[in-house]
């Protein structure tokens, strides 16, 4: 599609509402967790949780939602991310057996978001901060992005392809 069309399919599928003129700071509810005692589904607890399967820091709804609230995360970088878990299922499962739900979350968007929005001195996107807003240490985030990039291969380039197969799925 052309980029218009691309912003206003992201625009309707993962944000809330379809107003142009609300702000767009907010993944929808059924992505990233929005309220946590809604029983609707939530897309990225689930797969993060199938995925990475172990029981210590397993990923809630309530952490999804404070996490991409405080860190900003944008639809485009939660659809890179997945991409790259997708990667490792693939390329990697032992990684997805080692690592938390939670830190899988943290860590795959950080490195998402860095890849996307991250151009140096003005734009640059600090570890400490992605550290506050997960509720973890500066060197447990360091730690987590070394081992992050290292098991998906330091492959973070993307086709547009793969975003629109993600885009597709989660409009499913």
């Amino acid at each position: 599609p052309r980029p218009q069309q691309l912003s206003e399919r992201v625009r309707k599928r993962l944000y809330y509402g379809w107003d142009k003129e609300c702000s767009l700071d907010n993944l929808s509810s059924p992505v990233a967790g929005g309220c946590c005692v809604c029983p609707r589904r939530n897309i990225a607890v689930e797969l993060l949780q199938k995925v990475a399967p172990s029981p210590i820091r397993r990923l809630q709804k309530k952490y999804v939602a404070h996490v991409s609230r405080e860190a900003c995360i944008s639809p485009c970088s939660m659809m890179l991310a997945l991409v790259y878990i997708e990667r490792l299922r693939h390329r990697n499962p032992e990684y997805l057996q080692q690592i938390s739900s939670s830190d899988l979350f943290l860590i795959s968007m950080m490195v998402a978001s860095k890849y996307l929005y991250d151009e140096g001195e003005e734009e640059e996107v600090f570890n400490d901060e992605w550290g506050a807003a997960g509720k973890v240490d500066v060197q447990t985030v360091n730690t987590l992005e070394m081992n992050f990039l290292s098991a998906v291969d330091w492959s973070l380039y993307t086709d547009p392809r793969e975003l629109f197969e993600v885009l597709s799925w989660l409009e499913g």
